[in-house]
Parts: C-alpha cells; sequence; structure tokens
C-alpha cells in the first residue's frame, strides 16, 4: 500500500475520552471505519502522490484529489461519493507593510473529508495554527460523543471567530479614517492611499467571508454527515457567519460612503478656493483701476499736487475696504 510522505497527525477519541494522541497512516483506515470512536487526522503540504496514497486507503472519489490541489476555489461543500469534501479559508491582518505593495490580509486554505467517523484537513502550507483549535475540541470533549460533526463545528467555529478578530480590526481602522477624514485641512495622498488599501483588504475579506453562508447550509442539509445532534451548534454557527457577512457589507458601504465623502469635500474646498481668488481678485482690481485711471496724462482734482495721491489712497482703502467686508459677511473670504 502506497505510504504517506508528507507530515501526517492525528487524535482518536472514544465517548470524548482522548485515546490515541498519535494517530499514524496505517492507522488511517481502520479507525475510519471504526464505530464508537472519532477521529482526526491532519495533512500537511501532501503531494498528489499522497492524496492518491489516502484515496486508497479511504476509497476516495477520483474527483476529490482535483478538487484538493484546484487553484483559487472558492469555500464550498460538495459530495464526493458516501463522503464530504469541503474547503474553507481561515483570514488575519499581517502587520502594515508598505501601503500599496503588500498585502495585509493572510489567507489559510484548509481542505478536508468528513468521513463517517473521521474528520481529514489538508493544509498546502502551515500558516494555519492548529494547536488552538485542537485545544478547543479538548475543552469541549463531552461534544465529541455527537461524532465527527463535533469535530467539524469546531474547525469551522474556529475559522469564522477569526474571521471576526479580522473584521473588527478593519472596524476599528474605519473609525480612524472618518475621524481623519473631518479634521481640519486636505487629505493628502496618504489618506487616499490607506483608503485604497482598506477596500482591497476588505474585497479580499468578502470573497471568503460570503460564501461561508453556503459552506454552513450545505453542512446543515447533509446532517447524517454531521450529526442531528448538533443540529442547535450549527444554527449557532450559522448565526455568526450571518452576522460576519452583515458586517463586511456595512463596512463596505461605509468605506464607499468615505470615499464618495472625500471627492466632495475635496470639491468643497476647491469651491471655497475659487471663492476667494475670486474675492481678492475683485480687490486687488480697485486700487489698479483707481491708480490707471489717475495716472492718465490729463488734469483731475489734485493732479500734480499732494491731495490727489491722499485722495487715491482715500478711494482704494475705502472701496477696498467696502469690498473686504462684504465679501466677508457673504462668506466669500
Amino acid at each position: 500500500m502506497t505510504t504517506l510522505d508528507c507530515p501526517v497527525r492525528g487524535l482518536a477519541w472514544r465517548d470524548g475520552v482522548l485515546i490515541d494522541d498519535d494517530v499514524v497512516a496505517d492507522e488511517i483506515a481502520g479507525i475510519a471505519r471504526t464505530d464508537g470512536s472519532v477521529a482526526w487526522v491532519d495533512l500537511l503540504r501532501p503531494s498528489e502522490r499522497d492524496i492518491a496514497g489516502l484515496g486508497a486507503r479511504l476509497d476516495l472519489a477520483p474527483t476529490t484529489i482535483d478538487d484538493i490541489f484546484s487553484h483559487h476555489e472558492r469555500p464550498k461543500v460538495v459530495r464526493h461519493g458516501p463522503n464530504l469534501f469541503f474547503t474553507v479559508y481561515a483570514a488575519h491582518l499581517a502587520p502594515t507593510g508598505s501601503l500599496l505593495n503588500t498585502d495585509r490580509l493572510v489567507v489559510q486554505r484548509i481542505s478536508g473529508l468528513v468521513l463517517p467517523h473521521m474528520l481529514v484537513t489538508i493544509r498546502l502550507d502551515d500558516s494555519f495554527d492548529m494547536a488552538p483549535l485542537v485545544q478547543r475540541w479538548n475543552d469541549n470533549a463531552d461534544l465529541l460523543r455527537a461524532g465527527v460533526g463535533a469535530l467539524l463545528h469546531g474547525l469551522l467555529d474556529a475559522v469564522v471567530d477569526g474571521h471576526f478578530e479580522t473584521i473588527q480590526r478593519l472596524d476599528d481602522e474605519i473609525e480612524q479614517l472618518e475621524d481623519e477624514l473631518f479634521v481640519d485641512g486636505p487629505a493628502g495622498p496618504e489618506f487616499v492611499q490607506r483608503v485604497y488599501r482598506f477596500r482591497k483588504d476588505l474585497v479580499g475579506l468578502r470573497r471568503v467571508v460570503l460564501p461561508m453562508r453556503e459552506v454552513v447550509n450545505a453542512l446543515v442539509r447533509h446532517r447524517e454527515r454531521t450529526g442531528s445532534d448538533l443540529d442547535h451548534w450549527y444554527d449557532d454557527l450559522y448565526d455568526h457567519v450571518l452576522r460576519a457577512s452583515e458586517w463586511t457589507e456595512s463596512l463596505r458601504d461605509l468605506v464607499t460612503t468615505i470615499f464618495e465623502a472625500n471627492l466632495s469635500l475635496q470639491d468643497s474646498r476647491l469651491n471655497v478656493i475659487m471663492k476667494k481668488l475670486a474675492g481678492w481678485g475683485a480687490i486687488i482690481a480697485i486700487p489698479t483701476a483707481i491708480t490707471g485711471w489717475f495716472g492718465q496724462n490729463v488734469p483731475y482734482p489734485g493732479f500734480a499736487k499732494p491731495l490727489g495721491l491722499w485722495m487715491s489712497l482715500l478711494l482704494i482703502l475705502l472701496l477696498s475696504g467696502g469690498l473686504y467686508v462684504m465679501f466677508r459677511r457673504r462668506d466669500w473670504l
């Protein structure tokens, strides 16, 4: 029988009690067909040869291998013969790097097989830490008596909790953007870059959060695999998925509003600048007109006398001051 060359980790429980904390590849087929027990097996960075070997042990459908290694798979649940195959994505925000050249949103793909007595998870990399998930299973050992559906629920619940943490961070960031939007002074290029980065992260997050509704719905439809005793647990999980989806949609509306509000504020500031330029242009035109008029080589009151200079200065001050006061009252300056 083909051996598995990829790292394999597994646990087995019976009646909620851990009976094996080191399930090896040779034990997979036997545990998968053993009544009264439930097991979890994790395959890290498997090759097609490894999956073929697993398929030989568990009588997997050939289409399962294609789904495991297909690129850009969306979250889904598919029945392959008597088994269920699923793909979900965990997500978190990496520390802030370059505004445009570094993707902050990191997604971790987790595929798996739901068998009658076993959950097989398949990870193409080790970016998703399984240790907290194992601790969650052990902390709810009584729930494992309900069967493999309890393992699957714990996995999906951990994924959705990660979605909530990521959405919360984005929500905090959008509040900061709102505060900066209405401070005095125009928003600079850095603000626009941050809004763009936020929209980019949000689009990526929506791609993994929204399809989770279909995943949980499909699992509820196939409750013979998840166990009817877990119906209320999956109902609660579906409620969490709905909340995450609605929260994500509301963030999309908010970032769109911020983007549009920033454009409106820029237009408003441009209008104020144009009014000020027009006002100062009118004020400057008065001394230009007066000095130009009295500069003509014709006699006028005070011509060639100091009185003419003072009269022209007085006209400039009175008319320019009058325009300034009128513009200020109309909020043009």
